[in-house]
């Protein structure tokens, strides 16, 4: 009894050992063609320029580029903010140049309307005179 107890034991360990042999040499396998692929990526993309991202060895490349690319397009949206905010304030003083420039003509044709009265208060009164005169 005991015998076939220690068989069957054996048999199991045996049965293991070949199971992780098998896992063993999956796992130096799927390494092997991870290698493979990305030598052939890496041969590929430098003919092809492409910015792909299919294995191990390039998700750094992946990140980095997405990294460089997020900080250019936050450094553009930034210049473009600043441009935008610094359209808004030269408009604002331009606005305000003008508005300034529209209340000095309003009292420059104030002045000029009360310099017509005076001008047609004086023709109606050297009028009125000459015809007293004549």
């Amino acid at each position: 009894m005991r015998s076939s107890s220690l068989e069957t034991d054996l048999q199991n360990s045996h049965e293991e050992g070949k199971l992780y042999m098998v896992d063993s040499l999956n796992n130096l396998n799927e390494q092997h063609l991870c290698v493979v692929q990305s030598q052939h990526q890496t041969i590929w993309q430098e003919n092809t320029d492409s910015a792909g991202c299919w294995t191990m060895q390039n998700s750094m490349r992946c990140h980095s580029w997405f990294f460089v690319t997020s900080i250019i397009t936050l450094i553009v949206s930034l210049a473009l903010v600043s441009f935008v905010i610094i359209l808004i304030v030269h408009t604002g003083d331009k606005m305000d140049d003008v508005s300034r420039k529209i209340v000095l003509e309003k009292k420059n044709i104030e002045d000029l309307k009360k310099l017509n009265d005076m001008i047609l208060q004086y023709l109606n009164q050297t009028e009125a005179d000459s015809a007293h005169v004549g």
